[in-house]
């Protein structure tokens, strides 16, 4: 049964949790990530961001004030981050940053759209609108928007669609600029990118003449779908399937077709095969999860079978396979990459917030596909975990990488750790991270709610008000719920009565696959009573593929009662994860809980937990709040202690110090 996101115009937070880290979002990150843009953050690396618009946009008004005497500038390859020889004294007239820069605002407006729908703010808006004219400022005529060949040297544009991130800069920007248009009714950012999609749509395709290349970093293949769905033309539909389509077919376009001075990993790119044939996740994290997010959105759209497939087939890999507890994916920092099923290290895993932050785009799009509760649980369990362990509680600090086991010294002195931060910087150069996050956390309502003509989904118990229409009627809802922290969820009808479907997520309850990659055992707390739903006489209900389906007649006040258990258990690996063995993991509801040395001291590697004992609730107050903490029994070495577990999300905010999710039996 398909569906699609609600707008986020429906939606009303309120929700103890989660309307914190959005105001936090909106108050600290977004105007924290703008003077990051600007290169205003004393002691961060520095961006470069809009000071390339700025740099494009002169270039443009000098191009048209000189007209057939403007000397173009030729391109001159400087590196895939190109720094200034004098920091202090940049030259005018380059680029400098990576070659992906771009995209660092496009992800920021994105953001921007999304808080101001939750929260109208003119003074924002205002500043979002001075930023967009800058950027459409540095537009050439013939729609082409990418700094880096603007300023560099328009001579090799799309020379290098494997490397250069052209197309990827692309994809960002319509986000950014469609979520603008839905949030304000503003035009002018969206109307650019039409402009940009309409060069590509020449360029690109099966046509003789055209080329036959597709993004070297995917995104611009569910961009596209989302700007078919706000304009309504097809042609940016069919040049999302072209790229999916083309994709990894004979002769390869990277391998065999683009030149480069460089052997070509086509596994990579996840074009070592056409898509359709692909079963099992490689190369570079992120890319991945944003191809299979745009597999599922075509797949959706066309009903293509084979597609179906193929995005399910590669969701059995990567979640029962290739899935750290966390929600984490990519175990190597050899390209941020997958390396192959079970191999899930801890200590130099790669596990990057944007990759987390993918794999839940693709979970909500198979969910759009088809209701299954095991893509629902993914994407809880990737957000309460890795995505929001990517920012600092106080939002001014970030990581990229997400391991499971931090010794800080290692991080210093083991060359193959040196990508493992043991807390968190403020920004990073290659800043995908931040902005993802806050565009992300921003749009919530749209992964917890979707729908179809007569049917409201629950997948993320997100408390708040809702308003939809069912069946020609106004239907609307106050969800009140403290998930996870407890496990009741009251949904409180206010709409006009009308006859439709409510289906509610079960967490866990998915019967798809038996196939586990983490199993709860012990006895960490008492049993569970199961879950339980109250509705009132004459609702007829069901259960399929974990969720519980509720079709009657809706009346103002009805109320439906869902009682969700929140068990604390210890969980063991697959026995084929090999640094897992003789090791448990400790969860709450979807939480995963790790120890830190501020709370157990040093040497964690010395601790080994006893599962058969009671885990006992307490809290734990980091950066100035009180945090839910697990107490455990155990032994440091021979001798009896206990052991202190704090969420994931909430460690290195105390400085830096020792962290362990996986523990000696």
């Amino acid at each position: 049964m398909g569906s699609r996101e609600i707008s986020l115009k429906q939606f009303k937070v309120r929700d103890p949790f989660w309307e914190n880290e959005m105001e936090l979002v909106r108050r600290e990150v977004i105007p924290y990530q703008w003077d990051m843009l600007n290169d205003r953050v004393e002691g961060a690396e520095k961006s470069y961001c809009m000071r390339n618009f700025a740099t494009a946009g002169k270039m443009m008004a000098k191009k048209q004030a000189e007209g057939a005497a403007y000397a173009e500038p030729k391109y001159t390859y400087r590196g895939f981050q190109a720094l200034p020889e004098d920091p202090e004294h940049p030259e005018d007239d380059k680029f400098y940053g990576f070659v992906f820069q771009d995209s660092d605002f496009s992800k920021w407006i994105e953001a921007v759209a999304y808080s101001l729908t939750n929260h109208p703010d003119p003074e924002l808006e205002k500043l979002a609108d001075g930023a967009i004219d800058t950027v459409c400022a540095a537009q050439l005529e013939n729609g082409y928007l990418d700094t880096y060949y603007i300023i560099g040297g328009m001579d090799k544009a799309f020379s290098n669609l494997r490397d250069h991130h052209e197309l990827y800069c692309f994809g960002h920007l319509v986000e950014g600029a469609v979520a603008y248009y839905q949030a304000t009714g503003k035009d002018k950012l969206l109307n650019a990118a039409k402009r940009f999609a309409d060069l590509l749509c020449e360029k690109f395709g099966p046509g003789e003449a055209q080329c036959k290349g597709y993004p070297g970093h995917e995104i611009a293949e569910m961009a596209l779908v989302r700007l078919y769905e706000v304009t309504g033309e097809e042609k940016y539909l069919n040049l999302s399937r072209f790229f999916i389509d083309e994709r990894g077919r004979k002769p390869n376009y990277f391998a065999e077709i683009e030149e480069h001075d460089n052997f070509t990993n086509t596994a990579y790119h996840q074009a070592h095969l056409p898509v359709r044939e692909q079963k099992e996740a490689t190369g570079h994290a992120v890319r991945a999860v944003y191809l299979y997010s745009g597999m599922a959105d075509i797949a959706r759209i066309t009903g293509d079978q084979a597609l179906i497939d193929a995005c399910r087939n590669l969701w059995f890999n990567v979640t029962k396979q290739q899935l750290y507890i966390t929600g984490g994916i990519g175990s190597t920092p050899q390209g941020e990459a997958f390396t192959f099923s079970y191999d899930l290290p801890n200590d130099i895993n790669y596990s990057e917030t944007c990759a987390s932050i993918g794999l839940m785009f693709w979970a909500r799009r198979m969910l759009e596909l088809e209701a299954d509760a095991d893509y629902a649980d993914v994407m809880e369990q990737a957000l309460y975990n890795t995505v929001l362990a990517g920012m600092a509680l106080d939002g001014k600090s970030f990581f990229y990488v997400n391991p499971l086991e931090v010794y800080p010294e290692a991080c210093r002195r083991d060359e193959r750790k040196h990508h493992v931060r043991p807390v968190r910087p403020k920004w990073f150069g290659c800043a995908c991270c931040p902005p993802n996050l806050a565009r992300l956390i921003s749009s919530l309502p749209s992964y917890a709610y979707t729908e179809n003509e007569d049917t409201l989904f629950v997948h993320l118990y997100l408390g708040g008000d809702l308003e939809t229409t069912k069946n020609g009627k106004k239907a609307a809802f106050t969800i009140e719920s403290s998930y996870p922290a407890n496990g009741q969820v009251r949904l409180i009808y206010r709409g006009e009565a009308a006859e439709f479907t409510l289906a509610l997520r079960i967490p866990g309850e998915s019967e798809t696959s038996a196939e586990k990659l983490y199993t709860r055992t012990g006895s960490a707390a008492p049993a569970t009573e199961p879950y339980s739903v109250t509705a009132p006489k004459g609702f007829h209900l069901r259960k399929e593929k974990g969720y519980v389906y509720l079709t009657g007649s809706f009346t103002p006040d009805l109320e439906i009662i869902l009682n969700l258990p929140v068990q604390t258990s210890f969980y063991e690996a697959d026995k084929r994860v090999r640094a897992d063995i003789g090791k448990l993991a400790l969860m709450r509801g979807p939480v995963v809980y790790a120890l830190e040395e501020a709370d157990n001291g040093k040497d964690l590697h010395l601790l080994r937990v006893d599962p058969s004992a009671p885990v006992k609730e307490s809290t734990v107050t980091i950066a100035g709040k009180d945090y839910p903490a697990l107490i455990a029994q155990g032994f440091r070495e021979d001798t009896p202690c206990q052991l202190t577990y704090i969420p994931y999300y909430t460690w290195a905010n105390r400085g830096e110090n020792e962290m362990m999710v996986w523990i000696r039996k």
